[in-house]
């Protein structure tokens, strides 16, 4: 009994210096670690701006309104969808939903305006699309 309690004192001890040895190197690294950082800030911060660039183009910015395209019929089944980029270049959406029939219709919008007349449904779309 006693020659174990000795053995896993000196395992104890061996580990702890270790330990002591491990902790050590790791400061060390989180100096170099540290001293490298501004290049790795610098290298981020062209990633970030390069996917603002791409992000420009994304159709990033969405509006939905749904209402009744026919007096006789409930339930908001008409709809016109807003996509638009940054510049407000993009499409509007519309499906039309009557009793026995549905029709949809595409429209392109450049810089927030459409050469084709818009419906109020659809102008209100690109309304709630654009951001503040």
């Amino acid at each position: 009994m006693l020659i174990l309690a000795i053995l896993a004192l000196v395992l104890a001890l061996v580990a702890g210096v270790f330990s002591v040895v491990a902790l050590r190197r790791t400061g060390d690294s989180r100096r170099s670690g540290a001293e490298a950082l501004p290049t790795d800030v610098h290298g981020l911060r062209q990633e970030v701006a390069a996917l603002r660039k791409e992000a420009v183009d994304a159709l990033r910015h969405l509006a939905v309104v749904r209402y009744d395209a026919f007096g006789d019929m409930g339930g908001h089944l008409s709809w016109s969808l807003a996509l638009l980029d940054d510049g407000g270049h993009g499409v509007v959406l519309t499906s039309i939903h009557g009793r026995s029939e549905a029709r949809t219709y595409a429209k392109s919008v450049t810089a927030w305006t459409c050469e084709q007349q818009l419906s109020p449904e659809e102008e209100e779309a690109v309304t709630h699309a654009r951001p503040a």
